[in-house]
């Protein structure tokens, strides 16, 4: 089974079926030469149109710039020539429908270095695994599943790549590569991706707890400093990218070619999930707050790098207090008199110093005179008035004492609580949350030792 997690592929694949369908992204204004600092207390860079976030456009000609012929790097024995370079760019600008200017050429041409070096560290460290030899029959697969969702014959996807200026045979070693890569990954750290059964639960009550504050819902780029070249080179290059976003390229695909963060290979592309108030440092916790939902943000620096943030919705947050409880009952009139009332109480504080969640229903079942039921969970706010002090404040696990209503005499086991609505997770959600992050976690840190244990030289 084929595991689709070529990023750039992907993406150019979405742009031809734009092109094979006829769609048509609007014109786009050319963007400015330069981006002013954005004034205090401004944040916001301009408005998305959400249809543009992953809208294709047709497959653009190729774009012309010069580089010197030779080699401009070698990553230990494997040479990166100006031709593969070229190649790169071409991809990039492809896949992520950044429009090339003067301004932000040198950007582009360093994402593509990265990209190549990274490249070439995958395609080094595959080739210590004998499995992991990814024939042509695979490649060409791949292509044709890529073409299929284009709405094109492998040779017309082919084709439309190369009215772009990108060769056949550079695109299928890229692809070669990122399959290889996949197997790689996740054959070896598929199992250490597991998430515990208690981390699950951990995350589950964390997830819970959070749905009472603030959230918001955010699309990230993150240009991490040392990828690019420092500091002020990563707040340059994401004030470029800004300009493109607004001028209409789509923002996962910037996300997916440029952003260092782990959302970067996410299903949509750049997609942060709902964030809780206060969870991430203060200058982006100040963005959340001033940005409105379908606003981007002016670069954010952050130690390490630059954050751009798309804010796509926000919510105040579910007050909603959840309590699972179970009952002991004695009927009663509302005209109940005096003696059964007390008759009634004494039966049940004679049976609640021994109850428990576990064990009230069937000593109910063995109690003549006394019912027992299990009232799932409810919300507080929706339990009878006598009921909602204990809901809200009784230790888990714990029984009232008799409780009066209309109904009889009540005692009242708390045996759950927590905080949320129809939107709270399932462990399985969680789990492949906490998955998926731990691999991500895990490819990176690979992919950073094997770069710091190799021989890079950039000409």
């Amino acid at each position: 089974m084929r595991v689709m997690r070529y990023p750039m592929a992907v993406a150019m694949a979405a742009i031809l079926a734009g092109t094979a369908h006829g769609q048509t992204a609007p014109t786009r204004p050319a963007a400015p030469a330069s981006t002013p600092s954005p004034p205090s207390g401004q944040p916001a860079a301009g408005a998305l149109n959400p249809a543009a976030e992953a809208a294709p456009a047709p497959a653009a000609t190729a774009p012309q710039f010069d580089l010197a012929d030779g080699i401009v790097a070698s990553v230990n024995d494997r040479i990166i020539t100006g031709y593969d370079l070229r190649q790169r760019m071409l991809m990039l600008i492809l896949s992520s429908e950044i429009q090339p200017t003067q301004e932000n050429l040198p950007a582009i041409q360093q994402a593509a270095l990265n990209a190549l070096i990274e490249e070439r560290l995958k395609a080094q460290e595959i080739t210590n695994y004998e499995s992991l030899r990814v024939s042509d029959e695979e490649v060409s697969a791949e292509i044709a599943e890529m073409a299929r969702r284009a709405g094109l014959t492998p040779d017309a996807y082919l084709a439309q790549l190369s009215q772009a200026g990108i060769q056949p045979q550079a695109f299928r070693e890229n692809l070669r590569t990122e399959i290889g890569w996949s197997q790689l990954v996740g054959g070896r750290f598929n199992s250490r991706a597991r998430a515990s059964r208690y981390q699950v639960e951990a995350e589950v009550r964390r997830l819970n707890e959070a749905a009472s504050k603030p959230q918001y819902l955010v699309g990230e780029i993150y240009i991490e400093a040392a990828r690019v070249g420092g500091q002020q080179a990563a707040l340059d290059g994401a004030r470029q990218l800004v300009q493109q976003i607004v001028a209409g390229a789509p923002f996962q695909a910037v996300a997916q070619q440029f952003s260092a963060a782990p959302s970067a290979a996410a299903r949509n592309p750049g997609d942060a999930g709902w964030i809780v108030k206060d969870s991430v440092q203060p200058a982006l916790q100040q963005a959340f707050d001033q940005l409105q939902v379908g606003q981007l943000s002016n670069p954010i620096p952050v130690d390490g790098g630059v954050y751009i943030i798309y804010m796509r919705d926000k919510r105040e947050g579910s007050s909603s207090s959840l309590v699972s409880l179970r009952q002991l009952m004695v009927e009663l009139p509302e005209t109940a008199s005096e003696a059964d009332v007390a008759a009634a109480t004494r039966t049940l504080e004679g049976l609640r110093q021994g109850l428990t969640c576990d064990n009230i229903l069937s000593q109910a079942t063995a109690t003549r005179g006394v019912l027992g039921t299990d009232l799932g969970e409810s919300d507080v706010q929706n339990l009878a008035p006598q009921f909602q002090q204990v809901a809200r404040s009784a230790e888990i696990g714990s029984v009232s004492t008799p409780i009066r209503t209309p109904l009889g005499l009540h005692l009242l086991a708390v045996c759950g609580r927590r905080v949320g609505g129809l939107e709270a997770p399932s462990q399985a959600d969680a789990e492949r949350r906490l998955r998926g992050q731990n691999l991500a976690v895990l490819e990176r840190r690979y992919l950073r030792d094997l770069r710091n244990d190799a021989l890079i030289e950039v000409k």
